[in-house]
């Protein structure tokens, strides 16, 4: 048998009720998500407290402490990394005299969550400097007297494995072990349930674990490919074979979260997870309860259910139904991309391009791709085929992008070498892979990349494609009239030209692709906040207001010798002598002063563009990661 008591009850066979949302009931109380909810154990504990004693009187029995963010790095950005010691060990004593106070037997975990920044092989952090932080955190839970830790809603395996293996060396306390989705049940970094499942339990974890992700129906699909993978041994074969059994835990949102007037509201009501709560058990469930957008009320539905089948779980005959797909040629409504809502919000955005691998591996896309939208970038441009260079599908890497890494995608779609069929075939299926946002171009020519002799015909100049797009696929038929059984939803964007060698020219071009539909524009890099206004006040008078976003394009300077080559070799392209000068006189520090010049010309930009869009050089991720964080 185990020496501890939480894992002997797990054998004993019960499946336990854990609480819900700490943020959610915080929130409620006032409580602003720019402010560190961990700090609140010291500063305002009767909040805390509260919000425990009815998760207790709702009938839980495991209690996680209010320390979810309680990491060197989470804490940092409050200021507060001093006083992590404090905070863990005030998160436990709070949750043991409120304990204490019920009368009941309720466990105390110790919470501890994602350490907020990407460790390495995605990240700046090192996976040694990682188990040392989550080491300092499970220290003062461990020593504050909690009765075991859990580390939940991680994303990154390579993460949660340090976790658990600092948990095992700092203390002997059990530990959960749970990992959140997105909604094609794969982690931010793709990895899928049976993968999580197995390498949990070749880590010792004594509870593997799913949460957050979407509701109840994801996390019982997720659920059952984990035990699937890591099979539940019986009560009696536990005994034999002289240890524990493998536990799940299971605390799913309240369903998917939306919007509405301005607050985040979650559509699962407390009866449905009262259902539910059966269905985990019976699925294999040790630990069953709630996380984001649940509460007491939630909670409380679930332990009447469990309670109602004192026996055991009996769910053979418990019918779920899957919503219904919808009908061919059935309309559908869908609300704007990220980037979409950003631009009509007015919000300033940030888009960064990134090129396909020329290869199969998409590692280092991933990795790069993560650490930008960490950094705060909005959207991720993907390039096809730059330079006419065969590279990977453009849409196909968005999709990736925008399942793993779990940000908003644009794709660069030319009309080069595309006739017809092909255009609408790959609108078609970039709109079924979740592709949103498409940026329109005319493309490099083949004869300046890997294959001069390849076709460079075309049947639609990009004003032409922008039409197509926004009056016939957004309007539910294809270049022939014929429907495609519902509309697209695409968001749209063009190239602009503020420095252009004839202004009368682009002036033209820009009027015509705004008659065709266009929803925002991109420009080429510049390097004077004043090329904007100027370019636009000659449209202006011409043709009124654009009233259209714009994404101002910005290429960071890394060396004197790349400033040289844009400024002398590029056309269109114009470095200011004031920003040479700085350059060359970083010397081998040119890289720092580029970032530096960015920040500076993004803060004039505001004045008139709708936000920025960046290019980096020589996979240089990094800059524009601190010119990200900078401008955020």
């Amino acid at each position: 048998m185990s020496t501890s008591k939480f894992l002997d009850l797990l054998d004993s066979g019960p499946t336990l009720l854990a609480d819900g949302a700490m943020g959610t009931m915080l929130h409620g109380r006032g409580v602003g998500f720019d402010k560190c909810f961990d700090e609140l154990n010291i500063t305002s504990p009767a909040v805390v407290a509260q919000v425990h004693r009815e998760y207790i009187e709702a009938g839980a029995q495991i209690i996680l402490t209010n320390t979810f963010g309680a990491n060197r790095y989470k804490l940092r950005k409050h200021g507060l990394e001093k006083s992590l010691t404090q905070i863990n060990s005030a998160g436990v004593e709070l949750m043991r005299r409120v304990v204490a106070a019920s009368f009941k037997d309720v466990f105390v975990a110790g919470d501890i969550g994602p350490l907020g920044v990407r460790i390495a092989p995605y990240g700046r952090v090192s996976r040694e400097e990682a188990r040392a932080a989550f080491g300092e955190q499970v220290s003062a839970l461990a020593e504050a007297g909690a009765d075991l830790i859990v580390i939940e809603t991680m994303t990154d395996l390579y993460e949660v494995r340090e976790a658990v293996r600092a948990v095992r060396e700092v203390c002997a306390l059990p530990v959960v072990a749970s990992v959140t989705f997105t909604r094609d049940d794969r982690t931010l970094l793709g990895d899928d349930p049976a993968k999580v499942a197995r390498v949990l339990a070749e880590e010792g974890a004594d509870v593997i674990g799913v949460n957050c992700s979407g509701g109840p129906s994801q996390l019982l699909r997720i659920l059952r490919q984990m035990r699937q993978a890591v099979p539940v041994r019986s009560v009696a074969e536990s005994l034999s074979e002289g240890g524990s059994r493998q536990h799940f835990w299971v605390k799913p949102n309240a369903g998917w979260p939306e919007q509405v007037g301005g607050r985040i509201m979650y559509p699962a009501e407390a009866d449905y997870f009262g259902d539910y709560a059966l269905a985990f058990c019976e699925a294999g469930a040790s630990i069953v309860g709630g996380c984001c957008g649940t509460t007491p009320a939630h909670i409380a539905a679930m332990r009447a259910a469990l309670d109602a089948n004192p026996e055991g779980c009996n769910t053979s005959s418990f019918e779920f139904i899957a919503p219904p797909e919808t009908e061919e040629g059935e309309l559908t409504t869908e609300k704007p991309s990220p980037l979409a809502q950003r631009m009509t919000n007015g919000q300033f955005s940030i888009a960064v391009e990134m090129s396909p691998p020329r290869g199969l591996s998409t590692h280092k896309l991933i990795a790069g791709a993560s650490l930008l939208a960490e950094a705060g970038a909005d959207v991720i441009n993907v390039a096809d085929s730059p330079m006419a260079r065969m590279r990977m599908s453009a849409w196909a890497v968005c999709d990736v992008v925008r399942r793993q890494v779990g940000v908003d995608t644009t794709l660069h779609f030319p009309t080069r070498g595309r006739n017809l069929l092909r255009v609408q075939g790959d609108l078609l299926a970039a709109h079924a892979l979740g592709i949103r946002n498409v940026f329109v171009v005319m493309g490099d020519p083949t004869s300046i990349g890997d294959y001069p002799e390849a076709m460079d015909n075309y049947d639609l100049v990009p004003s032409g494609l922008i039409k197509l797009i926004k009056q016939g696929f957004n309007a539910g038929v294809d270049h022939s009239g014929t429907s495609i059984g519902q509309p697209t939803n695409f968001y749209v964007g063009a190239a602009l030209n503020l420095c252009p060698p004839d202004p009368e020219r682009e002036i033209k071009n820009l009027h015509r692709k705004v008659l065709s539909g266009t929803d925002f524009f991109l420009t080429q890099p510049i390097y004077r906040s004043e090329d904007g206004p100027r370019l636009l006040e000659q449209y202006e008078a011409r043709h009124g207001a654009l009233n259209k976003p714009i994404l101002a394009g910005l290429l960071p300077l890394v060396s004197t010798r790349h400033a040289n080559f844009l400024h002398h070799e590029v056309p269109g392209i114009f470095i200011p002598d004031e920003m040479l000068v700085r350059i060359e006189a970083a010397g081998e520090e040119g890289a720092r002063v580029g970032v530096e010049l960015a920040v500076e010309l993004v803060e004039g930009l505001k004045k008139w563009a709708s936000g920025v869009y960046i290019m980096p050089q020589f996979h240089r991720y990094d800059m524009v990661a601190e010119i990200v964080e900078a401008v955020k």
